[in-house]
């Protein structure tokens, strides 16, 4: 799984810089972080409708536009998609409402 996520991420980083006519990840870089951030919550939205509509072909294909953008975002912000890859890491065999009760108070 690694391999893919990191083709992709080496894809996304490369197209960045790209001209915009031809690139859709230069485009939406070129609009800002606030566009690719709001097109990774238009992306959620569409997977969580199709999940409450049993659409299971529409989550698979929703779930690759929200992976795509969520990365196209961390490649915004400069962050390695192996950084995320490491807390999931971390957190393997950690109890989610201990892990949730470990995060600072907002």
């Amino acid at each position: 799984m690694r391999a893919t996520l990191h083709t992709l991420e080496q894809t996304i980083r490369q197209r960045r810089t790209a001209d915009p006519s031809t690139s859709y990840v230069a485009k939406l870089s070129a609009r800002g972080r606030a566009k690719i951030a709001q097109k990774v919550g238009e992306e959620a939205v569409e997977t969580v409708i199709a999940a409450m509509a049993g659409d299971s072909d529409g989550v698979v294909g929703e779930s690759a536009d929200l992976i795509f953008h969520l990365m196209l975002l961390l490649a915004d912000m400069d962050i390695a998609f192996d950084r995320v890859l490491d807390e999931l890491d971390r957190r393997e065999g950690v109890s989610g409402i201990a892990e949730k009760a470990s995060r600072p108070a907002d």
